[in-house]
């Protein structure tokens, strides 16, 4: 077994792998290379309109990178629709290192002092690759969703990687690419210098829900 640092797992990023544990318990990590690869394309995100108002009554606190550890280790929990999980104890402590490294970030939805919703993902050049979210309330994940993709197009960012293909992310307008396609835009994206940090993010989002519903 190879002995996998921050580094090499960003190099397996920029080839299009990516790790999973087979649980929470496991002791080893797979990695993965689909032959069709899910996206969320940036430009054609779709919004929900119920969601569309939720949002844009901001029922919650966003924070972004304010407790990454704490949103993996959320993401980690076991619930009664997901009673288990990938994350083990080599994906939490990579994953902290990359955010220490300053190649992960975490969107964070907060309500009365507590974390309710968020996900993390992975930074390199202009793609971003999503890796897991979690809700405590309902729309939390959702919601952080949205502010994501807003910062990720307000930032200059050209791809946004979902993994595969889900029924929750269907309804954002989540796309199944074939591997040679998904390698071409990700090489493009890869040439891309955005910033994750550096957004107006109360623009970021009036610039995404426009003016609709």
């Amino acid at each position: 077994m190879i002995d996998l640092s921050a580094p090499l797992l960003l190099r397996a990023y920029a080839a299009g792998i990516f790790p999973m544990a087979e649980s929470a318990d496991s002791e080893e990590l797979y990695w993965f290379d689909p032959e069709r690869r899910g996206i969320l394309p940036l430009d054609g995100f779709h919004v929900p309109r119920k969601l569309r108002k939720t949002v844009r009554r901001s029922p919650f606190d966003l924070r972004f990178d304010s407790d990454f550890r704490g949103v993996i280790e959320a993401c980690a929990e076991p619930t009664p629709d997901r009673p288990k999980t990938w994350i083990n104890a080599d994906i939490l402590r990579l994953y902290t290192d990359l955010f220490q490294m300053g190649c992960a970030h975490s969107v964070e939805c907060w309500s009365g002092g507590r974390m309710v919703g968020g996900l993390y993902g992975v930074s390199l050049g202009g793609a971003f690759f999503g890796e897991s979210m979690f809700s405590r309330v309902t729309d939390a994940s959702k919601v952080a969703l949205v502010h994501l993709v807003a910062r990720l197009r307000a930032g200059g960012y050209r791809l946004l990687d979902a993994q595969f293909v889900t029924e929750h992310l269907s309804q954002f307008g989540a796309q199944e690419i074939p591997r040679a396609e998904y390698r071409r835009r990700l090489a493009a994206a890869l040439a891309v210098e955005a910033d994750f940090r550096g957004v107006d993010q109360d623009r970021a989002i009036a610039g995404l829900l426009g003016g609709e519903g």
